[in-house]
């Protein structure tokens, strides 16, 4: 029961007008813990009547278990002067409202120590936490989903991959990495028994899921095509027709280069769009093989020729198919390594055993970037034996 004793100091009366004026709750206590005064704010949030307040210490109106934590509390802001932390402030229905207590320990005029504490609600504040905590909860969960569909999606990814083998007179060596978890990039080698080997490299536009949702999409149409054994330069032009009529979107385009390889290998129909040129390593020196066409998919007027190339090739060629993933890479100067530092990389390895060279090219390009590579990469080698 309240301490009908205890007054509100007579020098505290100057004041109750200005703390009746704010918002947050406040409260006097004496060097007993005992409420002195509590102003109209604070009676609203406890909903105790003001005589029930009066006179009172805490084991009055919290639960016995708390009130040794109230006690330390009390001792520390003597001890240093003022005191803040997070706790509760229990309503006469016994619902627990989360409050700040900030005291302040002062010398009335009467010469008495007393605390004076704001009481601040913050019970819409730990509404939005909870709210947030539920709210990351949800994303936590949408995260571990999408982190799960996305490992499969890489698993996907990486079946499009070129893929090393040896066929007749060939043997292939072939690298993929896309620069996120999928990539644009794919690739195709595709033995057709002992009479024809075919190799498509393909570069789509943008990273992620979104460019590879549409990789996808174009590898199934390019298989489709080879197997009705769709020549090269007819290839470009039915993906080209068939990605600008179905599924063209502003800004999008894919860059392609095709081989179908005869005799064993020795002879290679050659067509490209849009591609970084093919390297032709052989005992002359390295040779250039530049695509006739501009990029794919994107707008009438790029759609290719069906013309390609006749190569004839011999013992000891190799060639070097590759995304510009291996080429649009900078330097710590900015300056970009671009197709004739490819090549100056290529002549470095050229005398290396097919894989030392596959892995040397791209542990070059690694080391002249200045940072991790920010493009899909596919590089793939052929050599004639």
């Amino acid at each position: 029961m309240p301490d009908a004793i205890i007054q509100t100091p007579e020098w505290l009366h100057q004041m109750e007008n200005i703390l009746e004026e704010l918002n947050e709750g406040v409260v006097l206590v004496d060097n007993r813990i005992r409420v002195v005064f509590a102003n109209e704010a604070l009676i609203r949030l406890s909903r105790y009547e003001r005589e029930e307040l009066q006179g009172r210490t805490p084991d009055a109106i919290f639960p016995p278990e708390d009130v040794p934590y109230l006690l330390r509390q009390d001792e520390s802001g003597h001890r240093h002067g003022r005191v803040r932390h997070e706790f509760y402030l229990p309503r006469k229905d016994g619902e627990k409202i989360p409050v700040i207590f900030s005291g302040r320990l002062i010398q009335g005029a009467d010469g008495q120590e007393y605390m004076l504490l704001i009481v601040t609600d913050i019970s819409a504040q730990k509404r939005v936490e909870e709210q947030l905590r539920e709210s990351n909860a949800l994303l936590q969960e949408r995260q571990r989903e999408i982190e799960s569909e996305l490992l499969l999606a890489a698993r996907v990814q990486q079946s499009l991959a070129p893929r090393s083998l040896v066929w007749n007179d060939l043997a292939i060596e072939a690298y993929y990495s896309p620069a996120h978890t999928i990539g644009g990039d794919f690739g195709v080698v595709l033995p057709e028994g002992d009479e024809y080997l075919k190799l498509v490299i393909c570069d789509v536009s943008g990273h992620g899921i979104g460019s590879a949702l549409m990789a996808n999409r174009i590898y199934s149409e390019a298989l489709h095509e080879l197997e009705r054994k769709t020549g090269p330069g007819t290839l470009l032009r039915r993906l080209h027709d068939f990605v600008y009529n179905r599924i063209a979107m502003d800004g999008f385009y894919f860059t392609m280069a095709i081989a179908r390889f005869g005799q064993r290998g020795r002879h290679m129909t050659f067509a490209a769009a849009g591609h970084p040129p093919v390297m032709l390593v052989s005992k002359g020196g390295v040779r250039l093989i530049a695509s006739r066409s501009g990029i794919l998919g994107c707008v009438s007027e790029t759609a290719p020729s069906e013309a390609a190339n006749e190569i004839d090739l011999d013992p000891g060629d190799r060639l070097v198919f590759y995304t510009d993933g291996l080429t649009e890479v900078f330097d710590e100067r900015d300056e970009m390594l671009g197709v004739d530092g490819l090549e100056a990389l290529v002549r470095r390895s050229a005398t290396r055993t097919l894989p030392e060279m596959r892995q040397a090219i791209v542990d070059d390009v690694t080391a002249w970037t200045n940072g991790a590579l920010t493009d899909d990469v596919s590089l793939v080698l052929v050599e004639v034996r």
